[in-house]
């Protein structure tokens, strides 16, 4: 798994950069066909700055979430649970719509 990291209109602390890096490798957990994760950082507006995450996985379609908050790390936290959230549930929507099979359907007991 790949994890781009880069920065608009400014430049990153080495560590958040690196918190970044850790941050979002741990999303692997959640759904395990992740390709690549690329994370822009726009600093802009240095008292907000704006954190967006994109995810490309196999045999589905890119998540995204993006954040804004006072510093790198909050919004950071903030777009981590709302990509979390979107790879439970597409994992979730995966794995629940199996359809039992015949050895395991229940059939009546017949009388008579």
């Amino acid at each position: 798994m790949q994890v781009n990291v880069s920065a608009r209109h400014g430049h990153l602390k080495a560590g958040d950069q690196q918190l970044i890096v850790e941050k979002s490798e741990k999303l692997r957990r959640f759904f395990d066909r992740i390709n690549a994760i690329e994370v822009t950082v726009d600093l802009e507006h240095q008292e907000k700055p704006t954190l967006e995450f994109n995810i490309s996985a196999d045999g589905s379609h890119d998540f995204v979430a993006s954040a804004s908050s006072t510093t790198v790390q909050a919004a950071l936290d903030l777009a981590i649970e709302k990509v979390e959230q979107q790879l439970r549930k597409h994992k979730e929507r995966i794995t629940d719509h199996k359809v039992a099979g015949h050895k395991h359907l229940e059939i009546p007991d017949r009388e008579g």
